[in-house]
């Protein structure tokens, strides 16, 4: 059996961290959305008694270190099914270390193609039970959409898509973040008086987009102050944006348009600096099986 499963890209609306948990994770408010630039996963059975990864991206690893690997045991694990063999390849397009969820889509879309493989009938909060055992997002990337997180990141709420809109992302070539070093640095600065994801919230419920993106807002752009971060977002104003901000850690920023003109005439003018630039528009999905052969 082969299934083909697409892996959506997500954004940070907005990003709070909110202080360090007793466990050592950092608490969060964030609003997610997902957006319309996918990995492909193809799920190929066989018979070899063994989970194996390939990938079209230089630096992913193909072991026990990839997340789709680690997705893959904890589904075998927690059906009991025996692992018969099963080959996953992963086509990626969504640029790595950038913010922009691609291993954690990456994991949920193999947990979506084994439910379907091997006829578990999980249901969606199992899969996501099992998915947040990988990744605080990857509970996110199966639902997708535009979801409130809190806790880790992996406490979901659905809530009111955000404005329909056009997005460009850039990502800024040799700028990569570690997530360590990027929560090490917001550790840093002076507490907050307000949590920034509830004006957010508010104003997708007004519907209103420029009132919208007045309040786009990333705790980890205000502490890294990445200068590349800078210029983005400079040229996306320049070209009309109506909007825009990094998501994540980074490096990935990205710009809101209401016109889709605006938002390819940006395009032209950050590719004569960038190689890593897409258009795109928010989605109601996660990740979806789209063949089965």
């Amino acid at each position: 059996m082969e299934i083909k499963v697409l892996a959506p890209a997500k954004i940070n609306l907005s990003l709070d961290v909110n202080g360090l948990r007793s466990d050592g994770y950092h608490s969060v408010s964030t609003v997610m959305q997902a957006v319309s630039i996918y990995d492909e996963l193809v799920l190929t059975s066989n018979d070899s008694g063994e989970i194996t990864i390939s990938c079209n991206y230089p630096g992913v690893p193909c072991d026990e270190k990839n997340i789709v690997y680690k997705a893959a045991m904890q589904f075998f694990k927690y059906t009991d099914i025996p692992v018969s063999g099963v080959h996953i390849d992963i086509k990626k397009v969504i640029p790595t270390q950038a913010g922009l969820g691609g291993g954690s889509s990456d994991g949920a879309a193999a947990l979506v193609g084994l439910n379907r493989m091997f006829d578990a009938r999980l249901k969606e909060k199992e899969l996501c039970g099992i998915g947040e055992k990988v990744g605080a997002d990857v509970p996110f990337c199966i639902n997708g959409g535009t979801q409130y997180g809190t806790g880790i990141g992996a406490t979901l709420e659905k809530i009111r898509s955000m404005p329909r809109c056009h997005i460009v992302i850039c990502k800024p070539k040799d700028v990569s973040v570690s997530t360590k070093e990027a929560y090490a640095k917001v550790d840093e600065m002076p507490p907050k008086v307000a949590e920034y994801s509830k004006y957010l919230i508010r104003s997708i419920y007004s519907g209103d987009l420029r009132n919208f993106c007045a309040t786009l807002y990333n705790d980890f752009e205000e502490a890294l102050q990445i200068p590349q971060v800078a210029d983005i977002k400079k040229a996306m104003y320049q070209n009309k944006a109506k909007g825009a901000l990094m998501t994540g850690s980074g490096s990935a920023v990205y710009g809101i348009f209401s016109s889709e003109r605006q938002a390819k005439k940006c395009i032209e003018a950050l590719k004569e600096t960038y190689e890593k630039v897409f258009l795109c528009k928010p989605v109601k999905d996660g990740c979806k099986i789209v063949s089965v052969s």
